[in-house]
C-alpha cells in the first residue's frame, strides 16, 4: 500500500471518494483519525450549486456529506480497499448561518458518534474563517 502524507488535495483525492467530476465538493483532506476528519472545499466560480457569488445552501450540505464519505473512503484506503458507495440516511439539527463566496474556503470537521454495520452516525461542523456557519447531524448508509 502507498503512503499518502496529509494534507491531500491532488487526484489522490477523488480515489478516496465515490463522487465524480463535476460534483466533487471536497478539495482536501486536512486531518484524519479513527473518529473523525477535517476537509475543505474551495469555492469556484461556475461550479455546481454556485448561485451569483455563493455556493448554495445544498452545496454546502453535499461538501459535509462528501466528508463523511471521504472519511470511509479513506478509512477503506488504510486497509488497502476502494472507497464505497454510499447514501445519506437522514440529516437532523441542520443550521445554515452563512454561505462562502466564490474565492473563500470552508473546513469542516467531522466526528463520528456511532459507526455499525455500514451505518455511520456523525456531528458536522463547518467554519468559514473561524466562525461556524453550518451544523448537522447526519446518517450515512454503505451500499451493499
Amino acid at each position: 500500500m502507498e503512503m499518502i502524507s496529509l494534507p491531500i488535495s491532488d487526484e489522490t483525492l477523488i480515489k478516496l471518494i465515490p463522487q465524480r467530476a463535476p460534483i466533487v465538493m471536497v478539495s482536501s483532506l486536512e486531518s484524519y483519525c479513527d473518529s473523525g476528519l477535517v476537509s475543505t472545499f474551495s469555492v469556484k466560480a461556475g461550479g455546481l450549486f454556485v448561485d451569483d457569488e455563493r455556493l448554495a445552501e445544498s452545496g454546502l450540505l453535499e461538501h459535509m456529506a462528501q466528508s463523511v464519505a471521504l472519511h470511509t473512503g479513506y478509512g477503506h484506503f488504510l486497509k488497502g480497499e476502494n472507497a464505497p458507495m454510499g447514501y445519506i440516511g437522514s440529516m437532523q439539527n441542520v443550521v445554515v448561518d452563512g454561505l462562502p463566496k466564490i474565492g473563500e474556503t470552508v473546513f469542516s470537521a467531522i466526528t463520528i458518534l456511532q459507526e455499525f454495520m455500514g451505518v455511520t452516525l456523525v456531528e458536522i461542523e463547518t467554519k468559514l474563517e473561524n466562525k461556524v456557519i453550518a451544523r448537522a447531524r447526519m446518517k450515512t448508509v454503505i451500499a451493499r
